[in-house]
């Protein structure tokens, strides 16, 4: 019943910086975490970062130091930061949402949003 809308990629040089959004229409569950994702063509969709309903955050992959999450309450959207873009951070990320607490792997996830698309390119 959950939908997911990701915004706010975008063409950035490298060295710049993007902040995604991850906004839900309909209910959520009690108990719930967000995950952000991202799949280069030809790759496997690789894991990001979860946030938890109770705020924590666990990173989950090589761009810790680099991204931050934040939610705005009053909207239930998750921010995601990233600084210090790439090349290789040229991807597709989504967003996803499941009942529970955070999961390190795609399969965990019950609600996906489309994906927006970051590329980093001079």
């Amino acid at each position: 019943q959950v939908q997911l809308v990701e915004s706010g990629g975008g063409l950035v040089q490298p060295g710049g910086s993007l902040r995604l959004s991850c906004s839900p229409s309909g209910g959520l569950k009690e108990t719930y975490a967000f995950a952000w994702f991202r799949q280069a063509p030809g790759k496997e969709r690789e894991a990001i970062l979860c946030s938890n309903r109770e705020g924590t955050t666990e990173y989950l992959n090589s761009l810790k130091g680099r991204v931050s999450v934040s939610r705005d309450s009053t909207k239930n959207t998750v921010y995601l930061q990233i600084l210090g873009l790439k090349p290789e951070d040229t991807a597709g990320y989504y967003c996803a949402l499941r009942g529970g607490v955070c999961a390190c792997t795609s399969s965990a996830y019950t609600t996906w949003g489309q994906g927006t698309q970051v590329t980093v390119s001079s």
